[in-house]
């Protein structure tokens, strides 16, 4: 008869360690048959060294097998503050169930941060660098925004003070809270620009009060980023386009979309800073093109776009990933690539594809009969100088396919 299974007890802990647990928390703790955690959590309870377990390295492939050596006793795990938030709890529920789950939350880095700072906590945008470059930190700026970083190390102020200015961000007030709630807490505060401050202690969140610097590009969510946020070798959707494309594709977060033909990276990149949940893969044949959307990725915020090789040769590269959306910039006309496109689009998603030239506007009327959908046709005019005057200049006509998968 297999043993009977246990609920899984999940303790935050905060920087103030066994002192700031309620008497019911520190039951489960000491009630428990063993105990996991980082070193500076076990460290911070009086639990025997025989009960106690440091994490694992790498954690998620090790977790079923150092807990099933523990199945029908009684299992606690100590986590940072809220586990629920950027924590072991999200882990934990997703590999074992909620159900199985019994939390009891602390107080959470942000909430603390607010509390210290008079800031609203349901207005505050957080951003995760813990394991994220600090280019993630980028697509959150916004004149007057209030955001709170989770630190990775003592060097993450730097980084977010080099990264504020990099983006047009300099004269943007930093404050950095160390040792939250414990008897070592202390805060520096200081402008990005001016930022001298020395690394301090590792466990770190830095409050930063968004101020643009005057006559700063302004990059927002919403799609049609200027051209010139870009880099690359001109392969790009234009601004105007781009902003009807992404519209066309209806991200949600959490979504994730294909971008075959990326060229410059734009359309992947507007869709994932709509929303921090949003995921998008690239597919780009040429490798210098590879390149720039990766940098261009990193630059305007969204470092987790990842970026293969030629469609639909790609795809196996990602076999197990059902889009929610498919957009077709480039390739087209290559045999089988639409089919290819939409057969792994998931029932309910959305296909949209451009066309410039006559063979490939050809062809998306097929796909109109073949799939159904919709046809629009849309020409951009800019107005530049002619002389002393000023004239349009016609972009070339777009014709653009969409279509949701039934």
């Amino acid at each position: 008869m297999s043993p009977q299974v246990q609920p899984i007890s999940v303790v935050g802990i905060g920087a103030d360690g066994w002192d700031g647990l309620a008497e019911s928390a520190r039951a489960l703790v000491s009630e428990a048959d063993v105990v996991f955690g980082s070193r500076r959590q076990l460290d911070s309870t009086p639990v025997p060294s025989e009960k106690a377990r440091r994490w694992p390295t790498p954690l998620v492939p090790s977790l079923h097998t150092s807990f099933s050596e523990w199945d029908g006793r009684k299992i606690c795990v100590l986590a940072s503050g809220d586990p629920m938030f950027h924590g072991i709890g999200v882990t934990l529920a997703r590999e074992f169930g909620a159900a199985r789950l019994h939390v009891v939350p602390a107080p959470s880095s942000v909430s603390l941060a607010c509390a210290r700072l008079g800031w609203a906590v349901n207005e505050v945008a957080t951003v995760n660098l813990v394991n994220t470059p600090s280019s993630a930190l980028v697509a959150a700026l916004a004149h007057r925004a209030r955001i709170v970083v989770l630190s990775r190390d003592q060097d993450t102020p730097a980084a977010v003070a080099e990264r504020l200015c990099e983006a047009g961000y300099s004269a943007s007030p930093m404050i950095v809270l160390e040792q939250l709630g414990g008897s070592s807490e202390r805060s520096v505060a200081g402008e990005a620009g001016s930022w001298t401050h020395p690394a301090g202690d590792p466990l770190n969140v830095v409050a930063i009060d968004c101020v643009a610097d005057d006559g700063s590009g302004r990059l927002t969510r919403v799609p049609g980023l200027p051209d010139e946020a870009y880099s690359g070798d001109g392969q790009l959707t234009k601004a105007e386009v781009r902003a009807l494309t992404v519209s066309a594709l209806a991200p949600a977060p959490g979504e994730l979309l294909w971008d075959v033909g990326g060229g410059s990276g734009s359309i992947s990149i507007e869709w994932m800073r709509i929303h921090p949940r949003c995921r998008a893969v690239a597919f780009e044949s040429a490798v210098p093109r590879r390149a720039q959307i990766i940098a261009n990725a990193s630059t305007l915020g969204v470092p987790g776009l990842r970026v293969l090789g030629r469609a639909p040769h790609a795809f196996e590269d990602v076999p197990d990933d059902v889009p929610d959306a498919v957009f077709i910039g480039g390739g087209l006309t290559n045999d089988a690539m639409i089919d290819a496109c939409w057969d792994r689009l998931r029932v309910g998603g959305r296909l949209v594809a451009n066309a410039v030239t006559a063979e490939s506007e050809s062809l998306l009327l097929q796909c109109l009969s073949r799939f159904g959908g919709s046809l629009r046709r849309f020409q951009i005019y800019r107005a530049e100088p002619l002389g002393s005057f000023t004239g349009w200049r016609p972009q070339m006509p777009v014709t653009q396919w969409t279509a949701v998968k039934r």
